[in-house]
């Protein structure tokens, strides 16, 4: 139910862009000196989208990347992604996160028809969110990621 929330939550609020730091440039994020969010000169959570996501030959999709996270005692943490080419955009998958200080990959999985995605340039938009509250549980965003990917 609460992976539902998550996939619903980051589907309609929008987060800020921000800067791509995805790992085009072939460094590892780990090499990365700051991440998303950085508070008093001290990194706390962080978000990256890899270079390129693939589409198999039954249209599914899957995304990957890494994240940083430092406290999930609030509530669960999730890293959703949606991924956008041309006109379409569709959430792929939502991954529990671990949140432990250490640096995770994480992978993303949907398969999308109708029409299905294809191999080219498309828009990654990731998410790392935190569901807290009594009650419903209310999104946080704990770091975003905005990427330029190319589909294999």
């Amino acid at each position: 139910m609460r992976v539902r929330l998550v996939l619903a939550a980051a589907a309609l609020l929008t987060a800020a862009p921000l800067a791509h730091a995805g790992g085009a440039d072939g460094h590892h994020a780990a090499d990365r000196p700051t991440g998303t969010s950085v508070r008093d000169g001290h990194f706390t959570n962080g978000l990256f989208v890899d270079a390129y996501g693939t589409v198999a030959d039954d249209a599914t999709v899957t995304l990957s990347g890494t994240y940083r996270c430092l406290d999930d005692s609030a509530g669960p943490v999730f890293v959703s992604s949606t991924l956008v080419q041309g006109d379409r955009s569709t959430g792929i998958g939502g991954t529990r996160a671990v949140c432990d200080g250490h640096l995770h990959t994480w992978t993303n999985s949907s398969v999308v028809k109708d029409p299905a995605y294809v191999p080219g340039a498309a828009r990654v938009e990731a998410t790392l969110l935190q569901l807290s509250g009594t009650g419903l549980p209310l999104p946080r965003f704990l770091a975003t990621e905005k990427a330029d990917v190319a589909l294999r």
